[in-house]
């Protein structure tokens, strides 16, 4: 294998599968916020590089902070595209009522994130969790219908070979 198309394993904050466990989002959660425009984009370039060496190509990549949930596609350019912006409070709220009253660290922020996405994905929660029917109209939800999510995962990427594993990061 040459070391130039070598991408060395890092891992992804949130991952989540169809039902039939293909990977179809993964995100990067920062609790704190990116602290400004040029570390968001840096984040985003960042993940869009694994993200655009993964075969097949995962069709979602998700920036989440505590103001915004923002959603991309495969055909976005930049950080300036997103197909989705959220107001994070709006949809997190639901899942604890106190989330934009209190300290929230990226733990939790995760945890919270993904009961978004499980609900999404089986209404767990709700019959129709909050903003569904944004979430159909980019198309993320009828793939994630059955589906479900993992956290702090380990990707590796091979571009040489066109694939990529997971593992469940040990700490």
């Amino acid at each position: 294998m040459e070391t130039a198309n070598y991408i060395p394993q890092r891992q992804i904050d949130i991952i989540a599968y169809n039902s039939e466990e293909q990977a179809i989002l993964i995100a990067e959660v920062k609790a704190l916020g990116f602290k400004n425009h040029q570390a968001k984009q840096q984040a985003f370039s960042q993940l869009k590089s694994y993200w655009q060496s993964l075969n097949p190509v995962i069709p979602f990549v998700m920036l989440a902070d505590l103001s915004e949930i923002e959603i991309f596609s495969g055909e976005s350019v930049n950080v300036s595209e997103p197909l989705l912006t959220l107001k994070t409070a709006d949809v997190l709220s639901h899942y604890d009522p106190e989330f934009a009253n209190k300290r929230i660290f990226d733990p939790y922020f995760e945890t919270l994130l993904e009961a978004w996405l499980r609900d999404l994905a089986y209404h767990w929660k709700s019959e129709k969790p909050p903003a569904s029917d944004r979430v159909e109209e980019i198309g993320l939800l009828q793939l994630l219908a059955d589906g479900t999510t993992k956290s702090e995962v380990v990707l590796e990427s091979d571009i040489a070979n066109k694939s990529f594993t997971t593992g469940d990061f040990d700490g």
